[in-house]
């Protein structure tokens, strides 16, 4: 059960040293209580407090990183039902399925789709980020063989091994010694098996209800019992299937489990969610997976993975794993569009992530290279934050005074967006010897604009 915030205080050094962030310590264990801060603030609490205090302060949903090295992948960790509570912590990890019964030609080309699936967008790296192995064939020698070729196509890329054969997946984990992948597909049958094998290579453990192999198990049920199970054998690190397949029963399965953990702090169930979406329709499949992002799904594994269904499924889920409460942001300073001259023009706009990339896309389409002054306005767009009075005369001629463009470019002319051409009269009052030039007021007129002054002149 989790502790309230007074038996949290009681456990606390009581000294008020305010070294946490706090005022006192009864705040800070009341915070602690709500899951809003973390224990490791206090540098002052005893030992026997921790061990005691640990495992209640810890998220209802069990971190746990999937591979090793700059492409591991962090999951779980998650505290709260709604984003807009808080927010949500460690986007889903989409995965594509390569089955041991392909041609050694097909698993490379399939890894490479992996490989190139990344692609930047507002400011963010975004891919396909691991690979299930799927043990199709039920044999041992053809599924680590399809293992040594991904280990040795695709060194780094996170792994999960799909079988429910020990043999097999020993075969295949001895490929990816010390990258922590998750051999997926223990059951009550074979479970001690697999423990034993996770604690020798230190491996996350992927438990499955016996419905997910066309079975009749128990679903939620049936994971809780085998999750206390395998952890009573000395394995702490688990993602769960319910064997939910049907969008239905994704929502329903991925929501107990949520509410189990979040508001029951049910450990049973607290760990991450894989779901499986893998379907011979590809919008089918698209659909299924939005459902998992929307709902709960750590890991979501793909039988393809298409540049629309990916553009699709990286857009929900950067939507979904952004703070709502916090704008998505780009730094303050000067950026170079191309390669622009001392005589190349110079934009100005606000440092929203969107507002970013939508102009300075429109000026690379141009083919007219710049210089685009991007000033923290606290992520917010032109208008907004012209209302807010963050993006006023000035602080925008503050801004270009201090950014030091003045060294960079021989003339004196800024292009300020055309929302807010009643400020050009005063920037001009506060840039002494500047020409402010009323620009477009939305962005896909900047190619034209551009074009025609390159014609004027």
């Amino acid at each position: 059960m989790a502790l309230t915030g007074v038996e949290i205080f009681k456990l606390l050094p009581k000294t008020n040293c305010k070294k946490c962030g706090f005022p006192t310590c009864l705040a800070f264990a009341m915070k602690l209580a709500q899951r809003q801060a973390s224990l490791d603030l206090c540098p002052d609490v005893s030992e026997e407090a921790k061990q005691k205090l640990g495992e209640a302060s810890a998220p209802p949903v069990r971190p746990i990183t999937l591979g090793s090295g700059d492409k591991a992948v962090k999951m779980g960790e998650e505290t709260v039902l709604f984003r807009h509570d808080k927010r949500f912590v460690n986007p889903c990890v989409f995965a594509l399925e390569i089955k041991d019964t392909l041609a050694e030609d097909d698993i490379n080309i399939k890894v490479n789709e992996v490989i190139e699936s990344e692609i930047d967008r507002v400011g963010q790296k975004l891919r396909i980020d691991a690979i299930a192995i799927i043990n199709d064939s039920n044999d041992a020698v053809k599924f680590e063989a399809a293992a040594k070729v991904i280990a040795t196509k695709a060194p780094g890329i996170p792994v999960i091994i799909c079988t429910v054969n020990p043999q097999a997946a020993e075969a295949a984990i001895k490929q990816f010694a010390d990258e922590k992948p998750i051999i997926y597909g223990v059951n009550s049958g074979n479970a001690e098996a697999m423990a034993n094998i996770a604690k020798t290579y230190k491996a996350i453990l992927g438990i499955t209800a016996s419905s997910a192999f066309g079975g009749s198990g128990g679903g939620l049920d049936e994971i809780s019992t085998l999750t206390e199970k395998v952890k009573s054998m000395g394995v702490e690190d688990m993602v769960i299937d319910s064997g939910a397949r049907k969008a239905k029963e994704i929502i329903e399965h991925n929501t107990l489990a949520r509410r189990a953990a979040i508001k029951k702090n049910f450990k049973p169930l607290g760990y991450p969610v894989i779901t499986f979406a893998q379907r011979e329709d590809n919008l089918v499949e698209l659909l299924i997976s939005v459902v998992g992002v929307a709902k709960y799904s750590s890991i979501i594994v793909l039988s393809s993975i298409e540049k629309w269904k990916n553009l699709a499924m990286f857009t929900l889920r950067q939507n979904i794993y952004t703070d709502p409460q916090v704008p998505m942001q780009v730094e303050q300073k000067v950026y170079k569009i191309g390669e622009p001259l001392p005589e190349s023009p110079l934009f100005i706009t606000t440092n929203f992530s969107l507002t970013y990339f939508i102009v300075s896309g429109e000026v690379e389409n141009s083919k007219v290279a710049s210089y685009l002054a991007v000033m923290d306005c606290e992520g917010l767009s032109v208008l907004t934050a012209w209302a807010a009075g963050k993006f006023t005369a000035a602080k925008i001629a503050q801004f270009i005074k201090e950014a030091g463009i003045e060294n960079e470019i021989k003339h004196r002319e800024l292009i300020i967006p055309g929302y807010v051409a009643i400020l050009s009269g005063a920037i001009e009052d506060k840039l002494e010897g500047w020409k402010v030039t009323v620009g477009p007021r939305e962005a896909n007129g900047i190619p034209a604009f551009l074009r025609s002054r390159m014609a004027g002149k």
